[in-house]
């Protein structure tokens, strides 16, 4: 009986110490109110046992405790699989969820080259982000991202959702464009991870799925939230693919370095299933060939504060349109071709505080400059309006750091661009709806401000101006990229856009 007593005591007490931070306080309350009884009767037990020793006769006490005992037992068994039940829903058995929603106003305003305006006062949209993780073990785990992304009163596949025809359902802005209330896969990838490679002090690790390829380093910064992979500089687009990355510290000797190849597929020309030829998922040759991407992203560099980052990247086979195509007089019939090949590279230094101890201020402001450039492989269809190669650049500069009116709860940050005549980046996927800024070939300023109003409410606004120098900054690789002066007859003619700005505002929750 005592030893009964004791083991239910440990029980109790493993109880209290193990879920009391998953379970409520009031089960937490009823464990100890069990512990507390279980301890009264060890007394009284341990009390009778002495009267006993003495030989001293005890009445029929023993028989009405362990009546007690028993119904305190079944009351902790079943608070203790409530316990279980509650730690396992909240625990590493399951999917583990985060929410980020976002509704937002944008205003529009559009200058076109011909002298004509287009705008939207107010265009308003709700995006939500479901995030989902899982660790089965040390070594691998599971991460996936759901999209919805829609504009207020947009429910049906009509013109404002652009998708018939149009490219709002392209797969590498699927989730960026405001189209209808589906839900879509963002992101889906598995991740292995080990802590040597062939036996050698190199931590390493290893994913294949939808890729996390989307708001990378330094357009996360704005977006106030983690950086995802790669450079948004050179890429900002969905797709598919798998990467291998090596922490290269120990070999190298410099702090913090790191190595990862990417690689992917952005499109691919297999034939539909059910197309009446018999040979589902075959190679269709009578469309663009398969869209792949190879090339690796470093951190030579990352003591924490100072950092150095690098990303190489070369696409094969992009998409786009011939000069005849676009001017055919029937636009809906335009099919992509074979534009070329093109490398992208960039380096970005990064500063998260300026100097060491000089102020709170400056230990809290975030700085960063990156170049990058692109280099085109034209095919006989030729890409970017030339049937030569062509070399672009961009230059792309900003700072956050504490709002000095609030300065613990809110940033304020400033961003510049400026893209060369054939600059050309990957950048469809920039979560901005008046066009990538990063594409523009011009110059582009956003100045904003993100304010924390609770610990998972924010609000953020922003302004951001793109002044086009060349048409073509937002377009595929063809003929449809062809930087034409902004002031030049075919610009004039086309009513290209000579300057866009969106001013926008939104409130965030994220958990």
């Amino acid at each position: 009986m005592r030893k009964s007593l004791i083991a239910m005591s440990c029980v109790a007490a493993f109880a209290t110490t193990s879920f009391s931070s998953d379970v409520n306080t009031e089960m937490y309350k009823q464990i100890q109110a069990l512990k507390a009884q279980i301890e009264a009767l060890e007394k009284k037990v341990a009390a009778q046992e002495t009267v006993q020793t003495q030989k001293v006769e005890q009445p029929a006490v023993t028989a009405i405790d362990e009546k007690r005992i028993e119904k305190i037992e079944k009351k902790l068994d079943t608070v203790s699989k409530t316990a279980t039940a509650a730690k396992i829903q909240s625990g590493n058995d399951n999917l583990k969820w985060d929410v980020d929603f976002r509704t937002q106003v944008d205003n529009i305003q559009y200058k076109l080259a011909n002298g004509s305006k287009a705008k939207n006062d107010a265009l308003l949209t709700n995006r939500l982000w479901l995030g989902m993780g899982y660790k089965a073990d040390d070594n691998s785990s599971f991460h996936g991202k759901l999209s919805y992304n829609k504009a207020f009163g947009d429910t049906a596949n009509h013109s404002q959702s652009n998708t018939n025809p149009g490219y709002a359902n392209f797969d590498w802005v699927t989730n960026e464009n405001a189209t209808d209330n589906t839900l879509k896969v963002k992101e889906a990838y598995w991740l292995y991870t080990q802590e040597k490679l062939f036996g050698s002090d190199i931590p390493w690790a290893a994913s294949v799925g939808r890729r996390p390829s989307t708001d990378g380093l330094p357009i996360n910064i704005r977006n106030d939230q983690q950086a995802n992979s790669p450079l948004s500089h050179v890429v900002d687009v969905e797709f598919d693919g798998f990467s291998i990355k090596f922490d290269t510290q120990s070999l190298t000797g410099l702090t913090g370095s790191w190595f990862k190849i990417c690689g992917g597929r952005g499109l691919t020309n297999a034939k539909p299933r059910f197309d009446m030829s018999g040979t589902s998922y075959a190679t269709d040759n009578t469309k663009n060939v398969d869209v792949d991407m190879l090339g690796f992203i470093a951190a030579p560099y990352d003591n924490g504060q100072y950092s150095v980052h690098m990303n190489y990247a070369k696409a094969w086979n992009l998409i786009g349109f011939t000069q005849a195509d676009m001017y055919d007089g029937n636009n809906s019939n335009n099919a992509f071709v074979d534009s070329g090949d093109i490398q992208f590279a960039t380096i970005l230094f990064k500063t998260e505080g300026i100097g060491n101890g000089i102020s709170d201020y400056l230990d809290n402001t975030t700085a960063f400059a990156s170049f990058a450039g692109s280099e085109t492989s034209p095919s006989d269809k030729g890409m970017l309006g030339s049937l030569n190669s062509e070399t672009g650049t961009s230059v792309w500069l900003g700072i956050n750091a504490p709002c000095p009116i609030t300065p613990d709860s809110a940033k304020i940050g400033f961003e510049w661009n400026k893209g060369s005549k054939y600059w050309r980046s990957m950048t469809y996927g920039e979560d901005t709806y008046a066009g990538s800024k990063i594409a523009t070939r011009g110059q582009a300023w956003e100045v904003y401000r993100t304010q924390k109003l609770t610990n998972a409410l924010s609000f953020g606004v922003s302004y951001v101006l793109m002044q086009y120098d060349y048409t073509g900054s937002n377009s595929f690789f063809g003929y449809d990229g062809k930087p034409n002066a902004i002031n030049s007859a075919e610009a004039i003619q086309a009513g290209a856009v000579k300057e866009a700005q969106d001013v926008r505002a939104y409130m965030r929750y994220k958990f």
